[in-house]
């Protein structure tokens, strides 16, 4: 059993929004296994909110470029929004951004890639800007998407500066239809995707632990209200179906007209251009997802509960 420390608690109340003798307890109940008390306050209705990915508060920026059939994204972190809004800061994640193409998805290559005009390679560019900028930078991640026919769409939420902003959102359309009009469609799949958030392309490709993990939470959850087994089996068949309506891209509401499907509104556009469309990838970046924010608000508070 890991030692339920101020430390624990505070991080689990942050990724849940649930107070914080729930999740001493919930921690308790589980012997410190964070994703195990996340899914203990879920199943008992404690916890605010079921993605950390709300609350998650690195600072930077995301970036995107474009070519010939082809998109990537880069996350570029820093240690407070004040930095991120500098010109200099922005015009590195511009920069690098770029030089994601070449590096098609791999992060120790982008690393290495000359920084123009500078001499030296991305980390070490980086590395020097630290003491320019004043704080911490972190080149974080990147994702390359690619077409032998079709279109790779971007799409940049509330974006700061052209390609620069919060949240990226990249997705690969195969298609021998008419480009400009498959590049106007793709746009709009990436707007969804942006707002939908989906966890996968389709149901085979999403990780079946995490559908386990849902599973497990909804029986829970039954269970809670008293339903007997026979019931509860028929009902956990029903409510994962809605889950993958949730979270699967091809299966859930489009946003521009929630009566279709994303699949349903890909073969009207298909219809529209006269040939056939494939979606076969997409990535979304939301700045900072899965990095908690260091806070000491709830120092007190967390010291407390932590308490024997």
């Amino acid at each position: 059993m890991a030692e339920i420390t101020t430390a624990l608690i505070k991080d689990l109340r942050e990724t849940t929004g649930a107070g914080m003798m729930d999740c001493k307890k919930a921690l308790q109940e589980t012997g410190g296994d964070m994703q195990a008390a996340i899914d203990w306050l879920r199943a008992k209705g404690l916890s605010k909110a079921a993605k950390k990915a709300d609350r998650v508060a690195a600072e930077g920026l995301v970036g995107l470029a474009t070519g010939d059939k082809m998109a990537a994204l880069i996350e570029l972190n820093s240690e407070t929004d004040f930095a991120a809004r500098s010109e200099k800061f922005q015009a590195i994640v511009s920069a690098v951004a770029k030089l994601a193409l070449a590096a098609k998805g791999d992060l120790a290559t982008l690393l290495k890639q000359p920084f123009p005009g500078s001499g030296q390679d991305v980390a070490g560019y980086v590395s020097e800007m630290v003491g320019t900028i004043g704080e911490n930078m972190s080149v974080r991640r990147t994702a390359f998407l690619s077409v032998a026919q079709g279109v790779v769409a971007g799409y940049i939420h509330n974006q700061v500066v052209p390609g620069l902003g919060k949240m990226g959102v990249i997705v690969a359309l195969e298609s021998a239809g008419d480009t400009k009009k498959l590049q106007d469609f793709g746009r709009q799949v990436a707007m969804h995707i942006a707002a939908a958030a989906p966890l996968s392309l389709s149901p085979d490709q999403l990780d079946p632990a995490v559908v386990e993990r849902e599973r497990a939470v909804l029986i829970e959850q039954a269970r809670e209200s008293g339903k007997a087994e026979s019931i509860i089996e028929k009902m956990i068949e029903g409510r994962i179906r809605k889950f993958y309506e949730e979270v699967v891209l091809l299966s859930q509401a489009w946003v521009l007209d929630p009566d279709l499907t994303v699949q349903k509104a890909i073969d009207a556009a298909a219809k529209d251009i006269g040939e056939p469309i494939k979606v076969t990838g997409f990535v979304r970046f939301l700045l900072g997802d899965g990095i908690a924010k260091q806070d000491s608000d709830f120092a007190a508070e967390v010291a407390a509960a932590a308490g024997n």
